[in-house]
């Protein structure tokens, strides 16, 4: 994909061409220096607004964590409008091998040793049958994504109701995490629900080890001073061995290679992979991108509707009882034709996207632009991109910091090129030759599902909201049930 709006060669006569500002610092005690600013001094949001503030430009230079010594190169040129950051999505100008969660690749031991699809660069031989048999996967499991998804949501909110009755409050993030496990599990296997076999109820837990020690470089308790000092040694300074999270991922890879025989039949036959490469594929797909999404998916948007209010719960509950009403039932059909509660979904992707972080590899000298000017980004530069930045963009949304419910609706459906949380423009699609998320669709369903689901059973709920780890952390204080149903 090229967008000339986003990025060119050449640029545009109005945009003067300017060297990128900012500064890397000393080697390795200028990326200390930035990566104890990005995660205690300063905080991830005022990291990059101070710098923006400082250069004034939303294009410059930085450190990005973890740095040394888990990175040997954490210098980055950040794009952080609207405009620059879609040059990430340009897999003509940019390489995106080995850069899934930064400026280090983990240990290939939490992947069997294999560079999974994520790994890898549309350019690369097993991009495309990788990510082709993602996309067959998803095809042929189309007609449960709606059914297998009720049963999970009734189990969870009559969960949530009885926790609720009894404790008066619910802690969601951990029913959901379970519903969203077991979903995910019998999705992407041969309809066998992970409870009953050797996983038992432990599934989350499992999961949870194995992208704990995966991700560990990025994360953060936020300790204060002067324990972060610590707290950083132990979590940026270096990774940590895969045997802690060994037997578990053991046990979630024995549960897709025993219970996923049709995925990996169509793997070794329609798509020439090996079975057990394409079993670890299947483990990322089904335990990061989806179960770790889930993780940060469900709680966010439960968050930023629960804190838009009753006026925005009433007006969805009306638009999606009376669409489901005249469909008779949840189907496809009856979701495309919710224009507000589309447009909600949209505004939280926008305003939280899950997965806020992209990066990229310049493949050849290029010039990315802004809104005010040009740059030039050198062949081998890392570039990378804050979406909750880019799709804050004043420029292009108003009122870009507030939640707007109905800001997709209608004319403003318009604005839909400018929502990247899949890596990609919400406008485009999917292909096997490109890095935008095989799951852009599903992910969008799941979410008007589950705001179906809950308004056709409530008219109204309160939360709390906080942070754990790398999620939203959300306690439900209280659910009304229908009036009118």
């Amino acid at each position: 994909m090229s967008s000339s709006s986003s990025s060119s060669t050449s640029t545009s006569p109005e945009l003067p061409l300017k060297p990128v500002p900012g500064n890397y610092g000393l080697p390795f005690f200028g990326a200390i220096r930035d990566r104890l600013a990005y995660f205690y001094r300063e905080g991830r949001d005022k990291f990059f607004e101070n710098r923006i503030q400082k250069y004034q430009s939303t294009v410059f230079k930085t450190n990005m964590p973890p740095g040394p010594f888990v990175a040997s190169n954490p210098r980055v040129i950040c794009v952080l409008d609207a405009i620059s950051f879609a040059v990430l999505f340009d897999t003509s100008k940019v390489e995106k091998r080995d850069v899934l969660v930064g400026t280090f690749l983990p240990s290939l031991s939490f992947t069997g040793g294999h560079r999974i699809c994520a790994y890898l660069d549309p350019s690369e031989p097993k991009h495309t049958a990788l990510k082709s048999l993602i996309l067959s996967t998803l095809a042929a499991r189309h007609n449960k994504f709606i059914p297998l998804f009720q049963i999970g949501l009734s189990e969870l909110f009559d969960e949530l109701e009885t926790e609720i009755s009894s404790k008066k409050e619910a802690y969601f993030n951990t029913l959901s995490d379970s519903m969203s496990f077991n979903y995910i599990c019998r999705l992407f296997s041969d309809d066998r629900n992970p409870v009953e076999t050797k996983i038992g109820s432990k599934g989350p837990k499992l999961a949870d080890k194995w992208l704990l020690f995966l991700l560990s470089p990025l994360g953060s308790v936020g300790l204060p001073n002067p324990l972060y000092y610590l707290e950083d040694f132990l979590l940026h300074t270096f990774t940590y061995p895969f045997f802690l999270a060994k037997s578990d991922y053991k046990k979630l890879y024995d549960f897709f290679y025993n219970f996923g025989g049709s995925l990996l039949d169509e793997a070794e036959n329609k798509f020439g992979i090996d079975r057990d490469e394409a079993c670890h594929n299947l483990v990322f797909l089904a335990g990061f991108s989806g179960y770790g999404g889930m993780k940060i998916l469900f709680p966010g948007l439960i968050k930023w509707v629960g804190s838009a209010g009753k006026n925005l719960h009433k007006k969805l509950a009306d638009e999606i009882r009376t669409v489901v009403k005249a469909e008779g039932g949840v189907t496809f059909s009856a979701l495309n034709k919710m224009a507000l509660t589309k447009s909600v979904v949209y505004e939280y992707l926008r305003i939280d996207p899950p997965v806020p972080f992209q990066y990229g590899k310049a493949k050849t000298d290029l010039v990315v632009q802004s809104h005010d000017a040009a740059y030039e980004i050198k062949k081998g530069e890392m570039i990378f991109g804050y979406q909750t930045f880019a799709t804050k963009d004043g420029r292009v949304f108003k009122k870009p910091e507030e939640f707007l419910g109905d800001r997709f609706v209608g004319e403003g459906e318009k604005l839909l090129k400018y929502v990247y949380w899949s890596n990609g423009r919400e406008t485009e699609d999917v292909t096997a030759e490109n890095k935008q998320c095989a799951g852009k669709e599903l992910v969008v369903l799941w979410c008007r599902v589950l705001l179906v689901e809950l308004f056709l059973r409530y008219d109204t709920f309160e939360v709390e909201a906080g942070t754990v780890a790398f999620a939203p952390s959300v306690t439900f204080k209280s659910l009304t049930k229908a009036s009118n149903p």
